[in-house]
């Protein structure tokens, strides 16, 4: 959870509008109730007479009552009304606080003034000294009653329109009803905006977060996640957070605000049945657990489903032709059904779990209400309770009620997106193991010779070395060609070169100086890399070919296009080379990407090229093609070509065999076929004696 909140501390600001809004809305609903009380019981039932002193009195009642107060209580009595006329008096106090305390000062001589009336006129027969007693029988609330019955009658008795009071009453109460009302949905709106746009913006950081941190990784650290894992966890498990944190905002503050609220109101009420409350709570934070403790493994184990599910997903997207090809469909959609089933069963177990628990919770919220119904109706008739009392006691009830329910479905929120901020912060901690050095060094003199001096490396994980003791240089002007059986390690070898990954042991230096002390930019700037599956991206053939070099002229372009032999594919597009091309480069052939690659690399104009394994697509004609006008462009670089083909290399500087991750033999061509077995064997797999250019019975030895 605190990686959760951790992403809301920029926006803070935010954060504090919401709480404040939250406040408002919070105070504006748990005012609601209470109006609702009054105009039940003072508009409706008390005729909109809040006070037990009257608003117009006969003068015969005033004395009358006046007859049963101490001169204290005769004091204050007569203050509280001046003369309308000979014979009516009209009260002179509004402020609802001196109201207040006259109610409860002058309770007492009404109620004798009430039942000297009831008895007709014998006032000597009540002193006021079982006004005790009678509380105890009738409640407090049946007491009050009495009183405004008896200001009700004395505001008739002195012609007062009592119908009209009525109704400005019941207006005024509605009308601030209504303006609470408006207030808190203002609040709620600006709660909503605001809540949404921080989860918005948490979300957009966390993806700009995450790519950023994903394009600085190493090879190492993609091998480590998995493709589908990343975009998993850069979509779905951020689209979770982003979620959760708008719908929290609004949840974890509000509950809080609204259950203190709603029990110091319900303190207020002064009904004595939040045991009623507290056994609601119990039972439903014992539901909430229950589920929750059976749900959660289910949860954690949701997320790796779906890493599964896009993983087999994106295989067999990718791979269609060769599905095809293969007739494997049948078997690729069961494979995908697997996955797509074990998804199901647990989002489906997780589903019924929590479908118990919103019936669950309308059972105690409900139960609640018929127990306080039914509680208050036995007070009701005691006399200690008000019907509008028991309306506001409820609805504060349902809302502490409802306070737990948001936080117990915020528990079950909570766990699905505290797995997703945890992978999601497992990619953020992740550091690359390609550093960039602290104080980059820069080359006095770039001509781009390459040195690898006894260099070893070994995967993460890995029992046994890639590559051991490989030590060669490669200079400007000259093709260094590497070659050997698959899986020797040649694709490792050129990779170590751009520190895709970095040296086990010994070292790669460019023109003396080692290449982990150079910056990534300017070392990689440096480098033209052909991989061996070219990679082309959606935009144009002009924009994938200044991907290198942004600034490459149009006559640059054409030139690396001619030299990698794809201007005449190219100029027979209508739109030639601002032709479109779709993701992936999936509207050219394997041949034409390759070349294209090639050309891309060959327009950046780099001190170095490297070229993985980038011919092999290409057919013979247009391989010797290729490499002669390439050979006069790069004149003046250092070329390394990793080849699977003879013919590729016959005339390169210097070529080494690979075997197992260890170099066989080095030497041209002719030096090879004499002295190193590998070469010999590979060579004669490939061509004829005459092209080799020795006997035939040499080549079946």
């Amino acid at each position: 959870m605190s990686k959760i909140f951790k992403n809301m501390i920029p926006y803070w600001r935010a954060v504090l509008a919401i709480f404040l809004l939250l406040a408002v809305q919070a105070f504006c609903d748990l005012a609601l109730p209470q109006y609702t009380s009054d105009i039940i019981d003072t508009g409706i039932i008390n005729g909109g007479v809040s006070h037990i002193l009257p608003e117009r009195i006969t003068r015969e009642a005033f004395d009358g009552t006046a007859f049963f107060m101490t001169d204290k209580e005769r004091k204050k009595w007569e203050d509280a009304y001046e003369p309308e006329s000979e014979n009516i008096y009209v009260r002179a106090v509004d402020d609802d606080e001196a109201l207040e305390a006259l109610d409860e000062e002058l309770l007492a001589p009404i109620l004798k003034a009430c039942q000297a009336a009831g008895m007709g006129g014998e006032e000597e027969a009540f002193d006021g000294s079982g006004l005790d007693e009678m509380a105890d029988v009738m409640g407090d609330s049946m007491l009050l009653s009495v009183g405004i019955a008896y200001a009700k009658a004395c505001n008739e008795a002195a012609g007062t329109d009592t119908d009209r009071m009525q109704m400005d009453y019941l207006w005024s109460a509605g009308g601030k009803m209504f303006l609470m009302a408006l207030l808190m949905l203002a609040a709620s709106t600006g709660v909503g905006y605001l809540a949404s746009k921080v989860g918005a913006g948490i979300g957009r950081n966390l993806r700009g977060s995450v790519f950023q941190k994903v394009v600085g990784f190493s090879n190492t650290e993609m091998d480590r996640f998995s493709v589908a894992s990343l975009i998993t966890r850069s979509t779905n498990d951020i689209q979770q957070i982003q979620m959760v944190s708008a719908i929290m905002l609004r949840m974890i503050l509000y509950a809080p605000i609204i259950g203190i609220g709603g029990i110091f109101k319900v303190a207020q009420t002064g009904a004595n049945m939040s045991w009623i409350i507290a056994l609601s709570v119990l039972l439903i934070v014992g539901i909430v657990l229950l589920l929750v403790s059976v749900a959660m493994p289910k949860f954690k184990a949701m997320q790796k489903l779906v890493d599964a599910l896009n993983l087999v997903s994106r295989e067999i997207l990718t791979g269609l032709p060769v599905i095809r090809a293969f007739v494997r469909e049948k078997k690729e959609e069961e494979r995908f059904d697997t996955a797509n089933q074990n998804l199901m069963k647990t989002q489906l177990f997780t589903n019924r779990i929590m479908n118990f628990m919103m019936p669950g919770m309308m059972f105690v919220m409900y139960g609640t209400t018929l127990l306080i119904i039914w509680v208050s109706a036995h007070r009701i008739d005691e006399g200690v309770l008000q019907v509008g009392a028991m309306t506001a006691f409820i609805t504060y009830a349902m809302q502490i009620v409802m306070s737990f329910l948001m936080l117990t479905m915020m528990s079950i929120m909570l766990p699905r997106a505290g797995v997703a901020a945890e992978r999601i912060d497992e990619v953020l901690r992740s550091e690359t193991s390609v550093k960039e050095p602290e104080r980059p060094k820069k080359r006095n003199e770039k001509k781009g010779e390459v040195k690898f001096s006894h260099v070893y490396f070994r995967y993460q994980n890995a029992q046994e070395d890639a590559l051991s003791d490989i030590d060669f240089t490669a200079k400007p002007g000259e093709i260094t060609a590497i070659i050997g059986s698959t899986g020797c390690g040649k694709s490792t070898l050129v990779n170590l070169l751009p520190r895709f990954y970095d040296v086990t042991g010994g070292s790669i230096t460019i023109d003396g100086e080692d290449i982990r002390e150079l910056s990534l930019e300017g070392l990689r700037d440096e480098i033209g890399f052909v991989p061996q599956k070219g990679v082309l991206f959606s935009g144009t053939i002009a924009s994938n070919l200044r991907f290198g070099s942004k600034n490459a002229s149009d006559e640059q372009i054409r030139e690396a296009a001619e030299i990698a032999q794809a201007a005449e594919f190219i100029e027979e597009k209508s739109e030639g080379y601002e032709s479109p091309i779709a993701q992936g480069g999936s509207n050219v052939s394997g041949g034409q990407k390759q070349r294209l690659a090639i050309a891309r690399a060959i327009a950046k104009q780099p001190q170095i090229y490297v070229f993985d394994d980038s011919f092999s697509a290409l057919d013979m004609k247009t391989d010797v093609k290729l490499r002669k006008a390439l050979e006069k462009k790069v004149k003046n670089s250092t070329v390394i070509i990793v080849a699977q083909r003879i013919s590729t290399i016959l005339h390169a500087s210097q070529i080494l065999v690979l075997d197992e991750g260890k170099i066989a033999g080095r030497g041209t061509h002719e030096e090879l076929l004499i002295n190193c077995d590998v070469y010999r064997q590979i060579a004669k797999s490939q061509l004829s004696a005459k092209e080799l250019g020795i006997r035939e019975e040499d080549l079946h030895e």
